[in-house]
């Protein structure tokens, strides 16, 4: 049986990096439910979630993907070097601002083509809509400055201020809501029509979100300094490694593109059944933020700590060490997101009802969403494998097959009655996502001849069997506070919802670690043993 890896500084960087993101997604849940009493989470609140998501989209197609997945292989090379990656960086960054201010000028020109791809509103509905877009497209620019900025750190081994500078963004967005209701009054139940809404409404709401974006980016500049690195403009884009990184970026972009269509499948699917009460983008969007909280905290955190580290073997052609850093992330990160799964689907009416009133579209699309956390975190390591190996031809085939198949369960959706449309969505979401997760594993496992898929599978049923109790332990605290009634007490109030996920999710915890305990789960010092050796600290002095 294959041993536990135990990698020095990856439970601190995990553990640093885990605080900055869940401090910056409590602020992102302060700022959603503060949203849907802003404007609901019907008709207004579907066209404003669908401008909002544009400057995401459009960046995500153009570069999201290069900057993620190749950039920080290729900074790690290049920092090699004798001039620790300057040259490389300071072109990197001038090609970058010199894309995305050409691609954010385009997209506001073609704004109206771009809401008219993503949702066939009502005639003011869709204005309102587009002139929502023109104030949030500009976020494009800075999403790019940020993650180009934020990865060269990342690369560096500097992780916070990318961690934590999404938590400026939220604070920002925060006062732009509270001054958008100062002003005007909420609406949560969503009575405002689109011609209700003046300009200077307009850029109240949707400014201040591209502000908040603005500055999570420029405020990762203040760390720049710690690197040693000098930046200036340099367009003279030759003998760095750019064409290299720009033949691994094609398969990305192709992959990128077909998660596009996948996004304007899911898009339209929902904006179908936009008004009349029915949970469409809104919902969907916040649902979506609440299974990402997880992910994002655990998932990404721990991911990103290993990533590095993988590039650096890879680069080093150390495959054996690789393939103990991918048996390790994936048990690690599976044992934490196995017990959030579990928390979510036994509290995910109690968290619908944080947001709503009406909880109970929102609760039935977090648990389509919530079935298939697991196999999407367990691919996002998957993935990152595969780009530390600068292998972005295999994930462009496995997303490929997800996108089709995806595609055909989504639109098949359609069939089903208005009410749980979305949840269906949600529902063809996981099992898009499980499946692909299954095929990347085995042609990872192909690529580097061999993975450790006994201990693999062995944590997976120890963590799997633990997650049953725990799961029933959660669903009976639920039910006994009355979190499955919308006339019990657990869904009287927002406060009674908090109270009733807070109890739920820690008897859900408790279990599951109790039982990890009792069957001696060895991942549970690789993610604890930082924590345990502050304890200790403390108690001796």
């Amino acid at each position: 049986m294959a041993k536990a890896v135990s990698i020095p500084g990856i439970g601190r960087a995990s553990a640093f990096l885990a605080s900055g993101t869940m401090v910056s997604r409590i602020l992102g849940f302060v700022k959603a439910i503060l949203l849907a009493q802003t404007i609901g989470l019907t008709s207004i609140g579907d066209a404003f979630g669908t401008a909002n998501q544009l400057p995401n989209t459009i960046f995500t197609i153009i570069a999201g993907g290069v900057l993620s997945a190749i950039l920080v292989p290729q900074i790690v090379k290049a920092a090699m070097q004798l001039d620790r990656g300057q040259a490389y960086i300071n072109k990197l960054i001038t090609i970058t601002l010199s894309v995305l201010t050409a691609a954010t000028l385009v997209a506001l020109a073609c704004a109206p083509l771009l809401v008219r791809i993503y949702a066939n509103f009502p005639e003011q509905k869709q204005a309102l809509t587009v002139a929502f877009a023109l104030w949030c497209i500009p976020q494009l620019f800075f999403y790019g400055l940020y993650s180009v900025v934020g990865e060269i750190l990342n690369a560096h081994k500097l992780f916070g201020p990318f961690t934590w500078s999404p938590a400026l963004n939220n604070v920002v967005a925060i006062a732009g809501l509270f001054i958008f209701i100062g002003a005007f009054g909420a609406d949560p139940d969503g009575l405002r029509t689109a011609a209700d809404f003046d300009p200077l409404m307009i850029a109240v709401l949707a400014g201040t979100a591209t502000l908040g974006v603005a500055a999570q980016a420029l405020v990762l500049f203040r760390y720049w300094g710690r690197l040693g690195l000098k930046f200036r403009l340099d367009f003279d884009w030759r003998g760095v490694g750019l064409a290299e990184t720009g033949q691994l970026a094609g398969w990305t972009f192709g992959m990128i593109m077909l998660t596009f269509v996948a996004g304007i499948v899911q898009s339209q699917v929902a904006n179908s059944v936009s008004g009349d009460g029915n949970a469409s983008v809104a919902v969907m969007q916040n649902a979506w933020l609440i299974f990402m909280l997880p992910h994002s905290v655990l998932a990404v955190s721990l991911t990103t700590a290993y990533f590095t580290r993988m590039a650096e073997h890879a680069a080093t052609k150390n495959l054996e060490s690789l393939k103990q850093d991918v048996s390790a992330a994936l048990r690690n990160v599976s044992m934490l997101i196995v017990l959030s799964a579990a928390v979510l689907l036994a509290v995910a009416f109690p968290f619908a009802r944080v947001f709503t009133p009406s909880p109970g579209a929102l609760g039935w699309v977090i648990i389509g969403y919530a079935v298939g956390l697991v196999p999407f975190c367990f691919l996002f390591v998957l993935q990152r494998t595969f780009y530390a190996l600068g292998d972005t031809r295999t994930p462009f085939f496995f997303t490929l097959f997800q996108v089709v198949l995806f595609s055909l369960l989504a639109t098949a959706s359609l069939l089903l009655p208005e009410n749980i449309t979305t949840f269906g969505v949600a529902l063809s979401q996981s099992i898009a996502g499980t499946a692909q997760a299954f095929l990347a594993f085995f042609l990872l496992r192909r690529r580097l001849h061999g993975l450790d898929v006994q201990q693999i599978l062995n944590s997976m049923s120890i963590f799997s069997f633990s997650a049953i109790p725990a799961f029933i332990v959660g669903m009976v605290s639920v039910v006994l506070m009355g979190g499955l009634n919308i006339a019990g007490w657990g869904m009287g109030s927002t406060l009674a919802a908090i109270i009733t996920m807070c109890v739920a999710g820690a008897a859900t915890a408790l279990t599951y670690f109790l039982f990890l305990w009792v069957l001696r789960a060895r991942e549970l010092s690789t993610v604890f043993g930082p924590a345990r050796k502050i304890i200790r600290r403390i108690v001796r002095r």
